[in-house]
Formats: C-alpha cells, sequence, structure tokens
C-alpha cells in the first residue's frame, strides 16, 4: 500500500503580508491568491519493522530512526518531523513505522508558500493513511499550527489554506485563528485570460522569509507609521483586486499590482534589493503594467501582468538576466490524497 498526496504552490496576486500576526490580530488581514499547477508531493509506506525513514528527493536528504513517538527537531527536515511529532501528540496514535517520501516541483524558498504546501502535503498523507477526520479548514489551521507554534517558523496564513483548499480565493483573517475563504467564481474565459497576461519568473535566488517577516511583525507591534500604512493600503488592494477579477478589469488588475508592489517594499526592510528593482524596472520599460515579488520578498518568483501583444518584449527583457520564465496554469483543485496498491 501506497498512500499520496500533493498540493498546489500559490501566487499571492493581492494583500500578502497582512496575513501576518500582529496586523491580522489587530486591524484584520485580507489576501488573494491563486494556486497554480507546481506541486508540493508526499507519499507513505507503511512498514513493520519499527524505523521510520525520510527521503526528500528535492533536497536528496535521508533520515532514520528507529520507531518512536516524538523525533529530534534539529534543523534537518524538521518539517517533516514535526508534522509526525503532532499526529502521533494529538491523535495519539502511539509511535508509526512508515517511508515518508517528499517532493516540490519548485526550489524552497521561492516565494510560492513552499514550507506550508509541503506541510499540507504531508499533513495531507498522514490523514489519508490513519483515515482522521478532519475536514479542509482543519487541515489549514493544523498545518500553521505546526509549523508557526510547533516549530516556531515566522510565517503568515495565507499558504496553508491556499493549498489546502485550491483556486482563486480571497482570504481574510481575523483575531483568534478565524479565517474565512472565499472561492472566487469567475468566468472562465478571464482565467484564460489572466493566466496569458501573467509571465512568472524566477530570479534563481532563494531568501530567509523568516527574517523579512521577523522585521515586518516587529514593525506593526512597535507601531511604526509607515509599514502599518502600508499594510492598510495592501489590504484595501485585496478588496480592489478581488473586484477587478470579477468584473474582467484586466488593465485595473495591473495597475493594482504595480501600486501595490510599491507599497509592499515599504512593510520591511529587505523585501527587494538592486537586483530585484533592475528585473522590475526593465520588465516595466518593456510594456508590463505591474508586477510584484511573490512571497515575502528578497528573491525567489516574480510575476507581472502584461499585455498579450507586450508579452514578447517582457521575456526578452527577462532573458538578459541570469533566471528563468517559467510556464504554468492556474490550479482549481487543492490538497488531493489518494491510496494505491504497492
Amino acid at each position: 500500500m501506497i498512500i499520496r498526496s500533493k498540493a498546489p504552490f500559490r501566487l499571492g496576486l493581492a494583500g500578502g503580508g497582512t496575513d501576518v500576526s500582529p496586523y491580522s490580530d489587530q486591524f484584520g488581514g485580507a489576501v488573494l491568491n491563486a494556486t497554480v499547477n507546481l506541486f508540493a508531493y508526499a507519499s507513505i509506506v507503511p512498514r513493520s519493522d519499527g524505523t521510520i525513514k525520510f527521503l526528500a528527493a528535492n533536497l536528496d536528504q535521508t533520515l532514520e530512526y528507529e520507531e518512536r513517538e516524538s523525533l529530534p527537531i534539529d534543523g534537518t527536515l524538521d518539517l517533516q518531523k514535526g508534522v509526525y511529532n503532532r499526529i502521533v501528540r494529538q491523535f495519539k496514535t502511539g509511535p508509526l513505522s512508515f517511508e515518508l517520501t517528499t517532493n516540490m516541483d519548485v526550489p524552497s524558498g521561492s516565494g510560492l508558500g513552499t514550507s506550508s504546501t509541503l506541510v499540507v502535503a504531508i499533513l495531507g498523507a498522514f490523514v489519508e493513511w490513519l483515515k482522521l477526520p478532519l475536514g479542509d479548514y482543519d487541515i489549514a489551521q493544523l498545518a500553521y499550527s505546526i509549523e508557526r507554534e510547533d516549530l516556531e517558523m515566522a510565517g503568515g496564513k495565507q499558504d496553508q489554506y491556499a493549498a489546502t483548499f485550491g483556486g482563486i480565493n480571497f482570504i481574510e483573517f481575523q483575531a483568534n485563528n478565524k479565517v474565512i475563504v472565499n472561492p472566487l467564481r469567475i468566468k472562465k474565459e478571464w482565467i484564460n485570460e489572466l493566466q496569458m497576461n501573467l509571465v512568472l519568473f524566477y530570479t534563481k535566488t532563494s531568501r530567509e522569509s523568516a527574517k523579512i517577516i521577523e522585521i515586518q511583525a516587529n514593525n506593526v507591534s512597535t507601531k511604526q507609521e509607515k509599514p502599518v500604512q502600508a499594510m492598510h493600503v495592501l489590504k484595501a488592494q485585496a478588496f480592489g483586486m478581488k473586484e477587478a477579477l470579477l468584473r474582467g478589469d484586466f488593465k485595473l488588475i495591473g495597475e493594482l499590482l504595480d501600486s501595490s508592489w510599491q507599497e509592499k517594499k515599504k512593510m520591511a526592510t529587505g523585501i527587494s534589493n538592486t537586483m530585484i528593482d533592475e528585473i522590475y524596472d526593465c520588465a516595466k520599460e518593456s510594456g508590463a503594467l505591474g508586477g510584484k515579488i511573490s512571497g515575502a520578498g528578497g528573491g525567489g518568483f516574480m510575476i507581472f501582468f502584461v499585455d498579450d501583444h507586450k508579452r514578447h518584449a517582457v521575456v526578452n527583457c527577462l532573458h538578459q538576466f541570469s533566471g528563468e520564465v517559467w510556464n504554468f496554469s492556474i490550479c482549481e483543485e487543492g490538497l488531493t490524497t489518494w491510496t494505491i496498491d504497492a
């Protein structure tokens, strides 16, 4: 028996950063994101020899332990071990023996919600294997709790919900971990148009998102006026982006991406840098209406909104940098799990 799962990565289109505490607790946050056909994968093969084995294919790392109820959190494959520890502790399964293999379609630290999406995929495999009574909200909240509370990794809340639910969602965040996922019913032709107008560019640089997020959270805690006001604007722009998508106002989508990028850079130091600014300016000069860094900032993927007749010019411009343009499509399905005979 092999238990498998996959969860999609997401593109943040508006409101990113307002899902991070303490801003979301004090003021309420709102984001609009879309999942794409790039995935994190997890496969579990139950064992009967009393061992636990982890294989992270994308990192070329392997770990093996004797069967036990709690594994050490020591900086190596902590996401995998963190999910296992919580499953055993919360659901009182007793120690389990298995082999867990994980893989991802994108590099770690690339700004598409990699760590959170991987946690959702791993958690989904355990839920499928053990037949745990968890719905989508339960899985997303549990993934958030494992990553932010158990593993003490800084970050927001949107990635876990995007990966679990899938599709294009307007997600609201309130105090006490209250989250409301609003799936958007967008005309198919408008989704096709959105895909045609978006260019996804990987800068081939990774970043430590936790450091940027910690600065951002501290700016809110210490009531820094400029960063907090920027987050207020970003939240309002998430509502504007929702309306633009529902109405098919693509010119406004490009303009909102551009203005939200200018506001995002005010939230914390490290969000942009000279390389990112050069890439962005080149894309704008070649015809992009707007764009932004995906995720916390500092590197990883960038997205640009481009009228189709300007797409070739923008792509040619991006080719002068060391990164690469990635093909993608918007994916409507979220976390998916299944079991096959070995």
